[in-house]
């Protein structure tokens, strides 16, 4: 019996991982939403965020995913990183405005995390949330508790 427990408990996590849902960017804007059309002003304020108001999938709430985009830092040091936006597409947030809310994720690593290169793309793992977060460079749709970076590939 000891040894039917130990395979069982064993198993769980790699169980726990095969729950992972590769979700990509187009599936964290809500079905038939289309953004307002935005002007872009010139007036010195071009890297004002737009669509402040864009809806997250309130299902996807409490779902482990994995989500591919580019890393923007907030807090670590040079080894580790333990807050950090992940965006779309490289730039965003620092060399181009922010995408709207529900496509930017805020990730939080309570331990730290590595990561090699901030110009290559990665998946990052972990439970997903619909609460927000606001900070000086963007307000963001979606929160998520990293457990894995990984290259993309």
């Amino acid at each position: 019996m000891m040894r039917k427990l130990l395979v069982i408990f064993g198993l769980l996590p790699m169980l726990a991982m095969a729950e992972v849902k590769d979700l990509y960017w187009e599936d964290m804007v809500p079905s038939g939403y289309i953004a307002p059309d935005q002007n872009v002003s010139h007036d010195g304020d071009s890297m004002a965020q737009m669509n402040l108001d864009a809806p997250v999938v309130q299902e996807l709430d409490g779902q482990q995913v994995r989500i591919p985009g580019f890393v923007v830092p907030l807090e670590g040091d040079d080894d580790k990183l333990t807050e950090f936006l992940l965006v779309p597409y490289f730039g965003a947030c620092i060399h181009v405005p922010p995408p709207p809310p529900n496509q930017i994720v805020y990730v939080k690593f309570e331990k730290g995390t590595p990561v090699e290169s901030l110009y290559d793309a990665v998946w990052i793992t972990g439970t997903l949330s619909t609460k927000g977060w606001s900070g000086d460079i963007a307000t963001v749709g979606y929160s998520l508790q990293g457990v894995k970076v990984e290259a993309y590939e």
